[in-house]
């Protein structure tokens, strides 16, 4: 091998960028923005609404599933979340889905339809249904946090009378991401720099750091508590805007919420079809 490491460097700054980038979100949720305003809990109900229509479908729906991309490009431009990171970030986690349903074309060979002379089997249609469904949940996903931000939704959770409990440690959790990686990275990074060649560079001595990883990130995360009870905290989110529902509020979730019902209801693609399809005849 011409230059040892390589592979396990790109590899650690590959982790790392990724989760600057899961970092960025929550950067994005400080933009002032009308989606931005409205209220989390308002954003909440809509985005788990959204979630549970287009999880729902049969797995061999996929026109359904069209027009609920509707409801992410009118958020997405008016939240102003760059375009290019949410596609850049759904390419990195695509592979995921690609591999829950790469093999239902080998396994559902029974055909649906022909395009010509092509047979569409029902593996090829539940492949693309998941890799629709698998697009519309995981971007709806980064968009919430980016016009939320991760302690509003948990903030949100907790005025929805969650246990508290719960939407704490759940807030701690994805904090504690955060400090695992940068430990994991700093340790990776000690350990090249004190190889010589491919030497101690190979996966068994990074299994051998797992352990000395998680008492790093234990200790850390005590100072991180240490340092935010020093600071006043007592388990309490606090919001850079307050959290107060109005009319607007009310408006926003009870159309889009009303509209993904419809969507779930009435496959849209199917009847604007038939009805050109008639109008043609």
């Amino acid at each position: 091998m011409l230059f040892p490491g390589l592979n396990i460097r790109y590899a650690m700054a590959e982790i790392a960028r990724s989760f600057q980038e899961l970092n960025y979100l929550d950067t994005l949720s400080s933009k002032d923005s009308r989606i931005h305003r409205i209220d989390p809990r308002a954003k909440l109900v809509t985005f788990m609404v959204f979630v549970a229509c287009v999880v729902s479908f049969d797995k061999y729906e996929v026109s359904a599933l069209v027009p609920f991309f509707l409801f992410l490009a009118v958020i997405i431009p008016l939240a102003r979340i760059p375009l290019h990171f949410m596609v850049r970030k759904l390419l990195f986690l695509l592979p995921f889905a690609v591999f829950i349903g790469i093999f239902n074309p080998f396994y559902d060979r029974h055909i649906m339809f022909s395009l010509g002379p092509v047979p569409i089997t029902g593996g090829i249609v539940s492949f693309v249904s998941i890799l629709l469904r698998f697009m519309l949940t995981v971007v709806a996903a980064m968009t919430l946090v980016a016009v939320t931000g991760f302690n509003g939704i948990c903030m949100a959770l907790e005025r929805f009378h969650i246990p508290k409990a719960f939407s704490v440690q759940l807030m701690m959790l994805y904090r504690y991401i955060f400090v695992l990686t940068s430990e994991g990275i700093s340790m990776a990074r000690a350990r090249e720099l004190r190889s010589v060649g491919s030497k101690g560079l190979g996966i068994r001595t990074y299994s051998s750091l797992v352990g000395s990883l998680l008492l790093r990130t234990w200790h850390r995360a005590q100072r991180i508590h240490m340092a935010m009870l020093s600071r006043g905290y007592h388990g309490e989110f606090y919001l850079r805007r307050p959290m107060h529902i109005g009319i607007a509020d009310i408006a926003f979730a009870a159309f889009w919420c009303a509209l993904f019902i419809a969507f779930r209801l009435v496959n849209l693609p199917q009847a604007v079809g038939g009805v050109l399809m008639g109008a043609m005849s």
